[in-house]
């Protein structure tokens, strides 16, 4: 594995004069921050994206991973097998329709919390393997203990291995807050992270994976380029760049055979998702969602693809039109975040999965 920073530096300098021009040919098809990859690859349009929040703090087994599980997640992913890219590259490509390499992975840690300097850090420099780091600018203003300090933080975006994107300023339920609040959580955030980094922020994580169309709209209009839920899935071309997926990673799900088939998963590409509003009425028309959407370009028999809702006793109907798939519910989804995966196993062996996350406000 190379990273391009890095590089250059391991090379005498009189054969880096000798064979200079060739290594910018060779190495600038993998860029900066970049982990090598298997070399016969079909190059795809799709990425898997993983979310971590903490690393070894076991009294946060929803949001943590154990060390032993997060050693074994990077042991596969320098297997190999995979192109871990910085996310932003990812963004840019899907968005101007750029082939990506096979089995393209992105790794993200959402709030800084400070075991992802202790503990998280070390393992992923030594690897070297890119992450973005997403930050509410708040806690690390206020010093709190649970979370990393601008020096640390800075000392991660300098290493040249980490993006710094924003989560905010308060980390706040976006839905329940007013256009103009949920404006200044953008903007000022992003303000904030420009004046300690030196770089503008052009990545945005929803707190808690909640949002709604009209938030959607402002992350746009505020700059950024693209904006992440908490819902499972994987990032596609087809995949609406203001709520895109990722795979959260914790101690109940951290398993590395699981791990090893979320990596590997590819998309049901399609379109035509309903609703396409991550926030839903707190009762009345459209809760429960009609929820549905189209796959195309898939070569798998379709009726293997299968629908989850968080609590599976709600699905009531699940049809499948041509390449239309509806799926119906019993009662309407309560207050909170509920979340629906839907997977098939395709014929190499691959999940394709599919995911999205509603949110419901409390009455």
């Amino acid at each position: 594995m190379v990273v391009w920073n890095s590089f250059r530096d391991r090379i005498p300098q009189a054969f880096y004069r000798l064979i200079g021009p060739v290594l910018l040919v060779i190495l600038a098809a993998t860029g900066p921050g970049m982990v090598g990859t298997a070399s016969a690859q079909e190059a795809v349009t799709s990425a898997v994206v993983l979310m971590y929040h903490r690393f070894g703090e076991d009294e946060y087994a929803s949001t943590s991973v154990t060390m032993e599980q997060f050693e074994a997640h990077v042991a596969e992913l320098t297997s190999g097998k995979y192109t871990v890219m910085p996310l932003s590259r990812i963004v840019s490509a899907l968005k101007a329709g750029t082939q990506l390499p096979e089995r393209t992975v992105a790794l993200t840690i959402d709030d800084a919390y400070v075991s992802v300097y202790d503990r998280a850090w070390p393992i992923l420099q030594r690897a070297e393997i890119p992450f973005t780091l997403f930050v509410a600018t708040d806690p690390v203003d206020q010093g709190s203990s649970d979370f990393m300090t601008w020096d640390q933080i800075l000392e991660l975006k300098d290493s040249g291995l980490v993006e710094i994107g924003s989560q905010a300023v308060t980390h706040p339920h976006m839905p329940l807050k007013s256009d103009a609040r949920n404006r200044e959580e953008l903007t000022l955030s992003a303000n904030r992270l420009q004046e300690m980094t030196g770089i503008r922020p052009t990545l945005f994580a929803y707190p808690y994976g909640e949002a709604s169309r009209d938030i959607m709209t402002l992350t746009q209009e505020q700059g950024y380029s693209a904006a992440f839920g908490q819902h499972s899935g994987v990032t596609n071309s087809t995949s609406d760049m203001f709520y895109l997926p990722r795979f959260p990673i914790n101690v109940n799900y951290g398993g590395v055979e699981r791990f090893t088939r979320l990596v590997n998963a590819l998309p049901p590409p399609g379109s035509g998702l309903t609703p396409s509003n991550p926030t839903l009425p707190t009762e009345g028309s459209g809760n429960p969602p009609a929820f549905g959407f189209t796959v195309e370009g898939v070569s798998e028999n379709l009726t293997d693809l299968k629908c989850y809702h968080s609590d599976a006793s709600q699905i009531s109907d699940f049809q499948q039109l041509g390449n239309r798939f509806e799926v119906r519910f019993d009662g309407a989804f309560a207050p909170g975040r509920t979340r629906i995966n839907c997977t098939m196993l395709g014929h190499s062996g691959r999940w394709r999965w599919f995911g999205m996350q509603y949110y419901v406000p409390p009455e």
